[in-house]
């Protein structure tokens, strides 16, 4: 086993839907997200598709409810999905007028570690967050402080391996 880092080539969710050919139409239409490829079956519905949000890619598959029960679940357990943007308040602006009022929207809003946001809910239940980088000032609330890793390594696990060793060595 190698010491070094994994090269990492990128990060894609993959997303369930009970009907990706309306997932796949309501995310391009609402979001702006381009259609890279699309599997369909001998009645054109989609199986799969790979969407783009910019460079990045998300994976859309259709499964209905004997994919769920054979697994023992009702159905898939909930993300949120991050997509950076260079305007959010213009994105925010674009899904509002593509849903109207038939998609709950929480307002952009800004945060304390310097994102803009919103958030939206598509038609499989998925929660969409939409952020724009807006500072680098942090503003975090009295008690809580910003640990950053060290040379790419998570100091804080380090930290936290090193003093549980101790702990147990002591105890």
């Amino acid at each position: 086993m190698s010491d070094e880092a994994p090269r990492y080539l990128g990060l894609a969710p993959y997303l369930y839907y009970t009907d990706a050919t309306e997932a796949v139409e309501w995310l391009t239409r609402v979001f702006g997200f381009r259609e890279k490829v699309r599997y369909v079956d001998a009645a054109g519905e989609v199986f799969q598709a790979t969407l783009l949000a910019g460079d990045a890619e998300i994976q859309v598959t259709a499964v209905d409810s004997t994919y769920w029960e054979a697994k023992g679940v009702d159905g898939p357990v909930g993300q949120l999905n991050v997509v950076y943007v260079d305007d959010v308040d213009a994105q925010y602006e674009r899904v509002r007028a593509a849903v109207g009022e038939s998609v709950e929207l929480t307002t952009p809003q800004d945060q304390p570690y310097g994102a803009r946001l919103f958030t939206v809910q598509d038609v499989g239940g998925n929660s969409w967050t939409f952020w724009q980088h807006i500072s680098d000032v942090v503003d975090l609330p009295v008690g809580w402080q910003e640990i950053r890793a060290e040379d790419g390594q998570n100091a804080v696990t380090r930290k936290n391996i090193e003093q549980s060793e101790r702990e147990h060595e002591l105890g």
